[in-house]
């Protein structure tokens, strides 16, 4: 009898065996690993904007409050971006000609809201407070990385929901004093003051601080954990509705 097939067939059966043994993961590793790319998520792109705003030099340099500008930070969901009048309380007065400030000129004399591009947003399906987690003493820099160095503002988390299910199942691992919160801001700018970006701990920022302030993420110790709890009960946090799918997803 003839040979029906080729003996190269053998060949191209087990590659296809192969194919289709490895070929699904493989296609779910490339689509896992686009997705979490900054070319999907935008962590680390600094986005373009109607004004070139420094957070380094108003934040770090000027020592500008956080809330003179988003003024909603501590009272509502959305910290809200600083209206015109804001920025020209400001400049009226300095850098009243510079061509890098001319939509903010323009929009004070139309009246016309700027239009900033979102860096850091969660999707419309999630529900996101950032008083009430002002109020439990979480920094800004948690979820937005080091702000205060930031010459450009870029998305310094991915804000998955893992991401966030990790703090909402272990809120000891980052909650504070609210007090804290702002005077974090105070204690680095007065840490950098003639130091050049050198961080002396002149005005005792903790190794928490210090992280929270390079970008970095820091594992606190014991000792600091046992006080996170502290606070949790303080606060009357309760850990086991706290990641609920309802507690966003509403």
């Amino acid at each position: 009898m003839a040979q029906i097939f080729h003996p190269a067939m053998n060949t191209v059966a087990k590659i296809s065996l192969i194919a289709l043994i490895a070929g699904p993961p493989t296609v779910l590793g490339v689509a896992s690993s686009i997705s979490r790319s900054p070319y999907n998520t935008k962590v680390n792109v600094a986005l373009d904007q109607p004004v070139p705003f420094s957070h380094e030099h108003h934040s770090s340099e000027l020592g500008i409050d956080c809330r003179y500008c988003h003024v909603g930070v501590e009272k509502g969901a959305y910290s809200v971006y600083p209206a015109t009048e804001t920025c020209m309380s400001c400049h009226s007065q300095i850098w009243t000609n510079s061509p890098l400030l001319e939509p903010v000129r323009k929009s004070w004399e139309t009246g016309t809201p700027i239009t900033w591009n979102v860096v850091n947003k969660v999707p419309e399906f999630v529900y996101f407070n950032h008083s009430i987690h002002i109020s439990r003493g979480v920094k800004c820099n948690n979820c937005h990385g080091a702000i205060q160095k930031m010459q450009m503002v870029y998305k310094a988390k991915t804000f998955f929901m893992a991401w966030c299910l990790n703090c909402h199942r272990n809120p000891e691992k980052y909650i504070g004093k609210k007090e804290d919160v702002f005077k974090f801001y105070e204690k680095y700018q007065r840490s950098q003051s003639g130091s050049n970006d050198t961080m002396d701990n002149k005005e005792g920022l903790t190794p928490e601080e210090k992280a929270l302030a390079e970008g970095r993420e820091y594992h606190r110790t014991g000792k600091e954990l046992e006080e996170g709890k502290r606070l949790v009960t303080e606060y009357k946090i309760k850990t086991k509705t706290l990641s609920d799918c309802w507690i966003c997803h509403r």
